[in-house]
């Protein structure tokens, strides 16, 4: 499974290296070595039985697994980098020596005692991941498309990205997410990709398709593409989304039930050699009308501004989903997170309101995003 494939030279490394100083720290006696070795032979046994035997494991054995080594291998990262600061200030120590007489008279003690603090921190920051995924926020940003619409002057959409059902987003937290949605009283709701995971056998089995025919919107429910829904069995996800009543839309222009506005939804960038260009679908729209584009990947804006729609919607960066991540998102996207401003156009990119891979965020929040519009072309 792809999910041990990416991080298996991680969990070596830095197993390996944890190991190395832990041993370290602790005291040189067998009470406290032996339990922290046979602790980090389990985690890299059960990491291999999961590598090697993916394909033959019951899911009710595989999906506890992946989540004990998907938890040490972010765990994993943070105590690294805990002792490498560590290491780094141990350096400039022996440049500077400033540590204080106490840690130079009790060093071995002072040890004991950074290795009970980084564990308990590390500890503490996993379970504050851990909630950040499992209690979404709710983000409301307020902004105005300069155009005058006939009967309407305002609009609330609920926008979502990033689902990820599978493994680790199951039924009852899709549930949870459906329940957020429709308390905020939409007047449409969006979902820009990735609704499904890797394997779609979690949602089938769990009937998930029942609990999305429970979000509720006026104007309806519509969804693109993302790329994880090109992963494994697209055809069966596309059937399978067919059955949850929301309206998906493949390169395609509609006008929502009071054509107020038109939602422009464009297949994934994944299938780039197949998608239509935006200016072919934009070919008949009315500008003088708000056009909305969603688009999963955040990775052609200029297309969206040179086509002169007023809103691009976007998902799949995550906002990194895991720190430091979210800080090399800069140097892949012109803006991987939030509201961002290009000419006439306005774009918003979502955290995304699910998890991929392990089912954490560090630094970063699941939302769900409200879009209060203001339709106003009095400045014009």
């Amino acid at each position: 499974m792809k999910v041990f494939l990416q991080s298996i030279f991680g969990q070596m490394i830095f197993s390996a290296y944890i190991f190395w100083r832990g041993r370290q720290a602790l005291p040189r006696k067998k009470m406290f070595r032996l339990p922290f070795a046979f602790l980090l032979i389990v985690e890299i046994a059960v990491f291999f039985t999961g590598f090697l035997f993916h394909d033959y494991l019951p899911d009710e054995v595989l999906v506890p697994l992946m989540l004990f080594c998907n938890t040490w291998y972010i765990a994993s990262i943070y105590i690294t980098i805990a002792l490498l600061i560590l290491s780094c200030l141990h350096l400039m120590h022996n440049r500077w020596a400033w540590y204080p007489m106490y840690v130079n008279l009790y060093w071995e003690r002072t040890k004991t005692m950074l290795f009970v603090v980084v564990t308990v921190g590390i500890t503490g920051l996993m379970i504050s991941g851990y909630r950040n995924v499992r209690y979404p926020t709710v983000q409301h940003l307020y902004i105005t498309i300069p155009k005058a619409v006939e009967g309407r002057d305002s609009l609330t959409v609920v926008m979502t990205a990033d689902w990820h059902i599978g493994e680790m987003i199951r039924k009852n937290q899709v549930q949870h997410i459906v329940s957020l949605c429709n308390a905020q009283n939409p007047d449409i709701t969006l979902i820009v990709g990735d609704i499904i995971d890797y394997e779609l056998r979690f949602a089938e089995r769990a009937h998930i398709e029942d609990d999305l025919r429970e979000l509720r919107a006026p104007l309806g429910v519509y969804m693109v593409l993302g790329n994880h829904e090109y992963r494994a069995n697209r055809f069966a996800k596309i059937k399978w989304i067919e059955k949850t009543g929301i309206t998906l839309l493949v390169d395609t222009v509609i006008a929502p039930a009071d054509s107020s506005f038109y939602l422009v939804g464009r297949d994934d960038y994944i299938n780039y050699r197949n998608r239509a260009p935006l200016s072919a679908l934009m070919h008949n729209v009315d500008t003088l009308k708000p056009i909305i584009v969603l688009d999963h990947q955040p990775n052609r804006l200029n297309e969206i501004a040179m086509n002169r729609a007023d809103l691009g919607l976007h998902g799949h960066t995550h906002n990194g989903q895991i720190w430091p991540y979210s800080l090399l998102l800069n140097f892949v996207y012109e803006c991987p997170y939030g509201y961002y401003r290009k000419g006439g156009t306005q774009y918003f990119i979502t955290s995304g309101v699910g998890v991929a891979g392990p089912p954490y965020r560090i630094g970063t929040h699941s939302e769900i995003v409200v879009l209060h519009i203001q339709f106003d072309n009095s400045n014009k």
